[in-house]
């Protein structure tokens, strides 16, 4: 990673863009004051959704910022269950390489009576690739169904992101990823309610690329 690769927020590459952005997150840090790491991922939600409602909607456990950010820098594979979140995070500011298990080959897996998503989530930990992953679902609650699935059979992620959005379960999976991530001392971020989706999932995640930034700095501090 060099210089120029460095993160700028919003994907801004010019003074007007970078003077866009600056300007909207001090609207957000007016609203969600940062007084730990943590408040930086709210401010995040609050910044990608628009609704300064989100600041009270997510929930974390065993301090995923922190787990982010060291994920970042230990270069873990981010894993995506669309290609959404997929194509939001950021390639910039970070080496860790991204897979998308809609993509995924899922064929040798049993799909009758499981989504297409599913059978990928269970065929990328059967390949290992969900250990020590950042593993990020922003769409298909069927996929943080198999992803507690899979952690309830020994896979341990570094950190989950899990805002899958809308009517049918998905408020349902995400508090089974909270469930599985507090009985196994996963790092996740989740919200309650219906809203959600891969727009706050990829945001989320791409915070983890600034908090990466600030611990290899020395700017953040951990205790």
């Amino acid at each position: 990673m060099t210089e120029n690769d460095e993160y700028i927020d919003l994907g801004a590459t010019t003074e007007q863009g970078e003077k866009i952005a600056d300007t909207s997150m001090e609207y957000v840090r007016k609203l969600v004051p940062e007084e730990t790491v943590t408040d930086r991922l709210r401010q995040k939600a609050v910044h990608a959704t628009g609704d300064p409602e989100f600041a009270h909607l997510l929930r974390t456990q065993h301090d995923p910022a922190i787990a982010g950010g060291h994920a970042i820098l230990d270069e873990c594979m981010i894993v995506t269950d669309v290609t959404m979140p997929y194509h939001g995070i950021t390639d910039r500011g970070h080496n860790c390489q991204k897979r998308s298990a809609i993509n995924y080959d899922s064929s040798s897996i049993e799909q009758e009576e499981i989504t297409r998503t599913a059978a990928s989530i269970f065929a990328m930990d059967r390949d290992g690739l969900l250990e020590n992953g950042i593993i990020v679902i922003g769409n298909a609650p069927t996929a943080a169904f198999a992803l507690a699935d899979c952690i309830k059979a020994g896979t341990q992620p570094a950190v989950i992101v899990a805002t899958p959005v809308g009517f049918v379960k998905a408020d349902e999976s995400r508090k089974t990823v909270r469930d599985v991530a507090e009985k196994y001392n996963i790092p996740a971020v989740t919200n309650v309610g219906r809203r959600g989706g891969s727009g706050l999932a990829a945001a989320l995640t791409n915070e983890f690329v600034h908090i990466a930034t600030d611990i290899r700095n020395g700017e953040v501090s951990e205790e």
